[in-house]
């Protein structure tokens, strides 16, 4: 009567940890999945951050380039500016040819006493392209700030998967034929790593 009990209760035990065990398997794959899909989608993210990024650098470089260009402009019409020392006329007709930039400095420089080396070195001084560049350069850097804050949610997500396929092979495990104190073990095993990866997974941020 004992061992009719015994069986009994084992086979009710084994019914559990089977019905489990198949619970188990079946919300992981589907959380495997989700995890597969959610890192995709970052990295997809991560890959046109990087473009935009990419694209806001040549930006930037070609605002300085006309930068450059124009600092250079400026800075051989002063000379010329300089040259005709003693020529009020001249100077007139230079000073006539100044850029907007340039003349904002020309007359802050003027105005403070001409105590800088010159009006290029007056803070005020801000060639055509150089405040576009500065933007440009921040927003560039903003984007691969943000390209490389989306890879690493892809690489959670990826972390995630193997984690869920540790909770597969333990619950694989759990189904060989063995005492039903070691599946037991299995089984409880594989749905503690199971729970910490959900908990986990419920932190991070999703795609859809």
């Amino acid at each position: 009567m004992m061992d009719s009990q015994e069986t009994s209760s084992t086979d009710t035990e084994s019914s559990v940890t089977d019905f489990v065990a198949l619970l188990l398997l079946s919300v992981t794959a589907v959380l495997t999945a989700w995890c597969g899909f959610q890192s995709s989608k970052w990295g997809g993210e991560m890959s046109i951050a990087f473009s935009e990024a990419s694209s806001l650098r040549i930006q930037a470089t070609s605002a300085e380039s006309r930068a450059r260009d124009a600092r250079q402009y400026d800075l051989s019409i002063y000379i010329e500016w300089v040259l005709a020392d003693g020529d009020r006329r001249l100077r007139n007709y230079i000073e006539d040819r100044f850029t907007p930039e340039f003349k904002v400095a020309f007359d802050a420089w003027n105005a403070g006493g001409r105590s800088q080396p010159g009006p290029l070195a007056h803070p005020k001084y801000s060639p055509s392209g150089a405040a576009d560049a500065a933007h440009l350069d921040q927003q560039a850097d903003a984007k691969f700030q943000s390209a490389l804050e989306k890879n690493q949610q892809g690489d959670n997500y990826t972390l995630l998967t193997v984690a869920f396929a540790l909770v597969l092979f333990l619950t694989a495990l759990s189904q060989r034929k063995q005492a039903q104190t070691a599946k037991t073990a299995l089984l409880a095993l594989a749905v503690v790593v199971a729970i910490i990866s959900v908990v986990i997974m419920l932190t991070f941020p999703a795609l859809i």
